[in-house]
């Protein structure tokens, strides 16, 4: 199955329908083009997919803004996760054991390296089942084999 297939299986629930693939960084962070000509980012770390530009103009604009370069290249943790584990493998990305979202933190002991396509699904799958619940919920992970 292809990224964009994934993407839309996994993540379709929220509003997506990518066609294309714009870009992407070791974490997995993707950037989509929709079908409406809309960019999304989804985000396995912090478990969202969302627009983030509407159009190609906007995304230009978010390509020389230093908050938004700094959040999406996240140098200081891939330059840790390179030391450790090495270049990802191609179909393979860093990622944050426990998510971000969910208390994981940003740091080294917190990282693993994973299939590309199961850390979209994983993360859409998550994102699904806390999209609704407040801030500061309480949650319990079960984990199934």
């Amino acid at each position: 199955m292809s990224i964009i297939d994934t993407v839309n299986d996994a993540w379709g629930w929220s509003g997506i329908e990518a066609e294309e693939l714009v870009g992407e960084n070791d974490f997995g962070n993707l950037m989509l083009k929709d079908v409406n000509g809309r960019y999304w980012r989804l985000s396995p770390e912090d478990v969202y997919c969302k627009v983030v530009a509407e159009n190609k103009s906007e995304l230009d604009a978010l390509s020389v803004n230093q908050e938004f370069l700094s959040d999406w290249y996240m140098k200081t943790l891939t330059d840790l996760a390179i030391e450790r584990f090495g270049k990802p493998e191609s179909g393979r990305k860093f990622h944050l054991t426990i998510p971000g979202i969910l208390g994981g933190e940003y740091g080294i002991e917190n990282i693993q390296v994973v299939d590309q396509l199961e850390q979209i699904r994983f993360s859409g799958d998550i994102g699904r089942q806390i999209m609704n619940l407040p801030e500061g919920s309480e949650i319990q992970l079960k984990i199934i084999d």
